[in-house]
């Protein structure tokens, strides 16, 4: 019994040393507060899917920097389809890559995947107010080639501004800068539908190669850009104003054979341009006006040389929102004179052209638009010297965000 005691008294003490001792906590895993780099990366894109064929009148009007199923036998069209990857990776870095699988080479070559943007931008400070955006991204000029498709009224950017950056891209190095308080409202402008271009900065100066996206540079001559917009609100309105400017020089990519060309086939290009926005609250105009010197085709000489160019638009809205949709009737009047060097021997335009139409948004997640346009343009290159055309269309646009 003596033996039976002593055991049942050793049992106890050695449970209520068990007791006694910490917690083992090596096994118990604690909540992480912090993501992971990956954790912040996020998904968006858009669709478009086009028909141009209804009430058209000339099949000889076409708009190559436009939309490539403009004339001819015009069918269902694939304009875009993005795909869009970003992210704050860090607190002071941030990533945007942008692929189109829509990308068309030609009117009969469509549907490619192509890289529209790939850049990412490094803050210089807390709230990154200064920051740099290095890879391919849109050169900061005119606030329509700045806007989003997504978001833009009329189905095409204007000729007049569109014409200095063929897809608004290149490689370079832009950097940017903006009060907190600023950047929030550009944000504010694409979220609450009032067709904002986005945060491009209150100041905004690059270098890029000059020869525009997914194309190498071909001389040794870059090209600066700089870029001032200001919005504010002023009552129950928003405002912005800004000018831009760029110059470099740029190589001529396609020419007709026996065509006279400049030594190297290099051109000055040079522009300067003026922004004003009244945003759509409830009536909204955009205008924007550009001049300078770039390379332009001359039938009379059969050379392409260096010559002024001028024009501009200006687009009306108005929205109205009511029981959860939104429907903004806008009009656009827009003229250019002058080359387009991207073209065949940079080929020689003016244009004057009025559109109507409206956007309908049934909900955040599809969109509607309905357009008329009524075009004359004359455009010339040494394949078809003699080349004016007029006529009108009815353009119909469906898309989907997500």
């Amino acid at each position: 019994m003596t033996k039976f005691y002593s055991a049942i008294i050793g049992l106890l003490l050695s449970v209520g040393s068990i007791a006694q001792q910490p917690a083992d906590t090596t096994k118990v895993k604690v909540p992480s507060t912090s993501k992971k780099w990956y954790e912040n990366i996020q998904v968006r894109g858009y669709m478009q899917v086009r028909y141009n064929g209804l009430l058209q009148t000339n099949e000889d009007l076409e708009c190559e920097q436009c939309d490539k199923s403009w004339g001819g036998n015009n069918d269902f069209f694939l304009r875009r389809m993005r795909l869009i990857f970003y992210g704050q990776i860090s607190p002071k870095v941030y990533f945007y890559v942008q692929p189109d699988f829509a990308s068309s080479s030609s009117s009969s070559s469509l549907h490619f995947g192509q890289l529209r943007d790939v850049y990412f931008d490094v803050g210089l400070d807390d709230q990154n107010e200064f920051r740099f955006r290095i890879g391919q991204s849109k050169v900061p000029y005119g606030f329509e080639n700045m806007q989003s498709s997504q978001n833009r009224l009329p189905l095409d950017r204007a000729d007049p501004t569109n014409s200095a950056v063929s897809n608004e891209r290149d490689l370079g190095v832009f950097f940017y800068w903006a009060p907190a308080e600023k950047r929030k409202l550009f944000s504010k402008l694409v979220k609450e539908n009032l067709k904002g271009s986005g945060d491009y900065g209150v100041v905004g100066l690059g270098v890029y190669n000059g020869q525009t996206a997914n194309r190498p540079e071909l001389n040794n001559n870059k090209h600066i850009v700089g870029r001032i917009s200001y919005p504010f609100e002023f009552k129950s309105q928003i405002f912005e104003f800004g000018v831009q400017a760029y110059k470099g020089q740029y190589t001529l990519l396609s020419n007709t054979s026996g065509v006279i060309l400049q030594d190297q086939k290099l051109y000055r290009d040079e522009r300067i341009g003026a922004t004003a926005i009244i945003y759509p609250r409830p009536f909204g105009l955009f205008a924007e006006y550009n001049l300078g010197v770039g390379p332009e085709y001359d039938k009379f000489s059969n050379a392409v040389t260096e010559q002024k160019l001028k024009g501009g638009y200006i687009t009306a809205v108005y929205k109205l929102d009511f029981r959860g949709q939104c429907l903004m009737p806008f009009s656009r009047f827009q003229y250019y004179d002058g080359g387009k060097k991207h073209e065949l021997d940079a080929r020689s335009y003016e244009v004057k052209e009025l559109e109507i139409g409206a956007e309908w948004q049934p909900n955040k997640n599809f969109e509607l638009v309905v357009m008329y346009t009524m075009s004359a343009r004359r455009f010339e290159d040494a394949a078809n010297p003699t080349n004016f055309q007029r006529g009108n269309l009815l353009r119909i646009q469906a898309q989907v965000n997500f």
